[in-house]
């Protein structure tokens, strides 16, 4: 059996807000209650809902997972005003140039959509298929 095709590389989660997708992407940080196996070296991709659509705005790989105790001051202050658990911590993000609209990839044929997509588990193809369809994705159409 194929690894790439069947083991979990990564995940898809939805960042509620414009401004969360800002600090996301500024601070290498996302405050989660979801519980997954979390894993250093995991591919995460980020999904906001824009005008057109949800679309994928950007991933990251993970660093570690932190647990609200284990946090700073700051990260669990923040995290109590959100009501979340932990933070995931990247080792980096890279936002996309333009979102690829989810309707635009082989994900649109799931029986998942909108905030049932978070916390979809991508095998390693899946994520690499994304990442590259949204790299090559043409810049002149705005989001």
């Amino acid at each position: 059996m194929d690894s790439s095709k069947s083991e979990v590389a990564g995940y898809i989660l939805r960042i509620a807000t414009e401004q969360w997708v800002d600090h996301v992407f500024e601070m290498a940080i996302y405050y989660t209650n979801m519980k997954r196996k979390w894993k250093s070296g995991q591919a995460i991709l980020f999904i906001h809902k824009t005008r057109t659509g949800d679309a994928l705005v950007g991933y990251g790989v993970v660093d570690h997972v932190a647990e609200m105790s284990a946090l700073s001051e700051e990260d669990r202050l923040e995290c109590e005003r959100g009501s979340w658990k932990r933070a995931i911590e990247f080792k980096y993000v890279k936002r996309f140039e333009k979102p690829l609209l989810v309707k635009q990839t082989f994900l649109k044929g799931s029986k998942r959509h909108g905030r049932f997509v978070h916390g979809l588990q991508l095998n390693r193809e899946e994520f690499e298929k994304i990442v590259s369809q949204a790299e090559k994705s043409p810049l002149h159409q705005k989001s």
